[in-house]
């Protein structure tokens, strides 16, 4: 339950952040497109630095959370980060939640309750065992590399999408790695074994990718076109380290069925979401007509 209650408060901030930081983005010029001067520019954004802020929050709960459960049940409750920030954005905007993003909720609620019923992750250790990181590590290396080679060949939305894909498998890492690495502190070594592994340290340069990865991928295109793919690559690739990394097992068989049927609830969910002008940061509230009879 620890585990679970940690893993929502990451979502929610998570969300919200993520919100701030496309408005942040969208000022942004294409010229400072996959370059430093992105972040300097973004600096300068009061309401990017109040986004970091909660992205610090939600690595400290996702920490807790990741040291206390698998990581198969972890990531994928981070799927309704995004309809949860709509609901709280609508009611801190006071204004009206119109039905299509109730039904957007509807889904990727829906969705992750049967996925996670269906998959059931259970077992595997703490902490990875031999050589496993050598092969994960050069694997997502030539993953991420071609995700942004394909990315810097076209524009738009394509650029969004696998830039958040890109991300997605960025912050996929961070998690693996933050998992692993918060596994020294139960492993009789306490605070010292934590900060003289190396994990620790590659957890800060994955997150700082991600970072970087998501800002360019929010810059190059629309929330629609990002969102998707971060919020359904963040999940399966961490499910996927779970299972190679660390030992945990999901149910195959006949339960891929309602398995894939719930990743499509969620990917229409999250569609239907990102649409939002709440997504965007810039809803306002509907004017009200008197209807004259």
């Amino acid at each position: 339950m620890i585990s679970v209650l940690f893993a929502v408060l990451t979502a929610l901030s998570n969300g919200a952040a993520s919100v701030l930081q496309r408005r942040a983005a969208l000022t942004a010029p294409d010229s400072d497109a996959m370059r430093l001067s992105l972040i300097g520019h973004l600096l300068r954004q009061k309401v990017w630095l109040a986004g970091i802020g909660l992205v610090i929050v939600a690595a400290v709960c996702q920490a807790v959370a990741l040291a206390t459960g698998p990581i198969a049940v972890v990531q994928p409750i981070f799927v309704i980060e995004l309809p949860a920030t709509l609901l709280m954005a609508g009611f801190v905007m006071r204004v009206r939640v119109p039905r299509p993003v109730w039904f957007g909720v509807a889904a990727v609620t829906c969705g992750l309750a049967l996925g996670m019923a269906s998959a059931a992750p259970a077992g595997g250790s703490a902490t990875v065992r031999g050589l496993a990181w050598v092969p994960a590590l050069i694997l997502t290396a030539l993953f991420e590399a071609a995700l942004i080679a394909g990315a810097l060949a076209t524009r738009g939305n394509a650029r969004a999408a696998l830039l958040g894909l890109a991300a997605a498998c960025a912050y996929a890492l961070t998690a693996a790695l933050m998992k692993d690495a918060m596994a020294r502190l139960d492993g009789g070594g306490g605070v010292a074994a934590l900060f003289t592994s190396w994990q620790l340290y590659a957890t800060a340069v994955a997150g700082v990718g991600a970072l970087f990865l998501l800002q360019n991928a929010l810059q190059a295109g629309t929330l629609v076109a990002v969102q998707p793919c971060l919020t359904l690559g963040d999940a399966l690739i961490s499910i996927l380290y779970g299972v190679a990394l660390f030992g945990e097992e999901l149910r195959t068989g006949w339960w891929l069925l309602p398995e894939l049927l719930a990743l499509g609830l969620i990917a229409a969910g999250c569609v239907e979401l990102a649409r939002s002008p709440l997504a965007a940061g810039n809803a306002a509230a509907p004017v009200r007509t008197r209807r004259v009879d």
